[in-house]
């Protein structure tokens, strides 16, 4: 593994555990070179999987990219970061086990919403107003008339 400090090539793994959902492992490691330490975090995967993105552009999926969203969403919410992450592990479970190869990015930000709709409220208005492309007042009104109908039903 490269150190992030000095980019040398090689470390060594002074600690191994799962995380709190089981599904990573957190390693601790050392540079052999600069003696740095960080950590890194191995997941399965279980296939490649490339997002298709509303202008036909394609990438690889990188979660990375859903954590940061929700993390933004959810900012000062007072969410426990361990739901975060399972609603984020989840997400992914979700779109490797759909058996395709290729996902919408749009089915992607739908999962995104579903899920943070059952989270917080406030965070599922958020990335809504970003997904939607919300651009001005009203599209918060009115979205967030639509959420509290649906609380009352």
């Amino acid at each position: 593994m490269r150190c992030p400090f000095c980019a040398f090539d090689n470390s060594q793994v002074k600690d191994s555990r799962p995380t709190e959902d089981n599904t990573a492992i957190r390693r601790r490691r050392q540079c052999d070179s600069c003696g740095a330490r960080f950590t890194t975090f191995e997941r399965v995967q279980l296939r490649e999987i490339t997002v298709v993105k509303s202008g036909g552009a394609r990438e690889n999926f990188d979660r990375t990219k859903i954590e940061q969203s929700v993390a933004l969403a959810s900012r000062k919410r007072g969410i426990a970061q361990e739901r975060l992450d399972q609603l984020v592990s989840g997400i992914q479970r979700q779109i490797e086990t759909m058996g395709e190869s290729e996902v919408p990015a749009k089915a992607i930000g739908e999962m995104v919403m579903e899920g943070l709709r059952g989270l917080d409220t406030v965070a599922y208005i958020r990335f809504a107003s970003v997904y939607r492309d919300f651009t001005e007042a009203k599209d918060f009104e009115d979205f967030a008339s639509t959420v509290r109908d649906a609380g009352k039903g």
